[in-house]
């Protein structure tokens, strides 16, 4: 092991026990170590993932730019990659403005800010407060884990953070016995409106991760929540935050999460598969009506914020050869029928004993293990590392987030490896359960 290279999201003295995949090339969704070992990326290398790795037209895009301009201050220069790539992206989400940042939480940052200072420059200084989901996950900057509740990550820079509200999610696994998913989902909005009902005045965001909050455990909800959350934030006058980050780009079977409720936030936050997982990008949309509060000649009433990096062009052709190749391969369409195909074949991990909650939103697939223990996560990975599959469970939570380009016999190797684990890794099982049989 490097002892010089500080791994993310890592407890470094495991480490030492088990070593990282020293990884040399990738091939479609495959990782080929320096052994020659391969192994089935079933979560797109932390979500970015979308078209298999190496993907020749991707390469293509980047290659042809380097030849062209590598990188070009965005303050006071522009050039064609960022203007078409804002150009395209407007005419997706519907919101006409985008401001580049480098990786998903400076995309929270950004609108984060944005939404304070907007309130600011309209007279209304007083709404500085933010409101997100329980179990919400937005990043790990200050601001950005100002507004994540996941212990784990908050609880130690808990004196560094602003102080936020967080209501209930309207996780589905919260079902009452005969409660619906939209059942969740009004109760959920009941609680947001009682919320907003006293602290409106004082509240700058709501900030939500739209259909799926991902580090929750994939934590999947009724597009009717977002209509009403919509409806309270206009009731009370409050923006939407729609932090796509992680389900944007075809991953919960629209383009965006928020088309399946038929809405438009305020501001939506895009990073992760915006560049189809080759290079850092991120950025904020909003509205005409936000961007004209800070239009204006003085100069402390302008967005101030920057990146060195913003609007890379390097980055901003891959992002572009991403939404060329969804526009050409009909992905959407493929992926709907891909994804039907798939529960067909993981009907047998979804009746598996020790299996809870399978649930699939587009292109996500997750459920969770009964009784599993506090080293549940880490044992599973490593054995399925062993088996030839990359997957990082969340707690109890194991799930699938493959490049769209995943294979059926693919995707049965991953119903293989998960059930032949779920039976073997008997210490983290509910004893009373029986196994199911091994796939051969």
């Amino acid at each position: 092991m490097n002892t010089h290279l500080w791994h993310p999201c890592t407890q470094m003295q495991h480490l030492g026990a088990t070593p990282p995949l020293h990884i040399d090339r990738g091939e479609g969704p495959w990782l080929i170590g320096s052994d020659g070992t391969r192994y089935l990326d079933a979560i797109s290398s932390w979500w970015v993932n979308l078209f298999g790795h190496c993907n020749p037209r991707i390469n293509a895009a980047i290659i042809d730019q380097l030849n062209k301009i590598e990188h070009v201050i965005l303050a006071g220069c522009s050039h064609a990659p960022v203007l078409n790539l804002s150009e395209r992206l407007a005419a997706l989400t519907g919101l006409d403005h985008v401001f580049y940042g480098s990786d998903g939480a400076s995309a929270v940052e950004i609108a984060l800010k944005m939404s304070f200072h907007y309130w600011k420059n309209t007279g209304q200084p007083q709404k500085t407060g933010f409101v997100s989901l329980k179990n919400g996950y937005h990043g790990e900057t200050l601001g950005a884990l100002s507004v994540t509740d996941v212990a784990i990550f908050r609880d130690t820079y808990a004196p560094l953070l602003r102080h936020t509200h967080q209501v209930m999610s309207p996780d589905t696994r919260q079902a009452w016995p005969g409660e619906s998913a939209t059942d969740v989902a009004h109760r959920a909005a009941a609680d947001l409106d009682g919320w907003l009902a006293g602290h409106a005045e004082t509240t700058a965001a709501l900030i939500v991760e739209p259909l799926v909050q991902c580090a929750a455990g994939m934590a999947m909800h009724d597009p009717e929540y977002l209509r009403l959350a919509r409806r309270l934030c206009d009731r009370y006058g409050v923006h939407l935050i729609a932090d796509e980050i992680a389900v944007g780009f075809g991953r919960t079977g629209t383009l965006f999460a928020c088309e399946q409720a038929g809405i438009r936030p305020d501001f939506t936050c895009l990073s992760k598969g915006i560049t189809g997982g080759y290079l850092p990008l991120s950025c904020v949309l909003t509205t005409d009506h936000v961007y004209d509060a800070f239009y204006n000649a003085d100069l402390r009433l302008g967005f101030l914020h920057s990146h060195s990096y913003t609007g890379n062009p390097l980055a901003c052709r891959a992002a572009l050869a991403v939404l060329d190749i969804f526009d050409s391969d009909d992905v959407l369409q493929q992926n709907r029928i891909r994804a039907a195909a798939f529960n067909t074949l993981l009907e047998p991990l979804r009746q598996h004993p020790r299996v809870r909650y399978f649930r699939n939103q587009g292109m996500i697939w997750a459920f969770d293990i009964a009784n599993a223990g506090a080293g549940f996560a880490r044992e599973f990975h490593l054995a399925a590392r062993a088996a030839g599959v990359l997957l990082r469970p969340i707690g109890n939570t194991v799930y699938f987030m493959p490049p769209y380009v995943v294979s059926e016999d693919e995707m049965a190797l991953l119903l293989k490896t998960c059930l032949n684990l779920l039976n073997g890794i008997s210490k983290y099982a509910d004893s009373t359960l029986p196994n199911a049989p091994a796939v051969p």
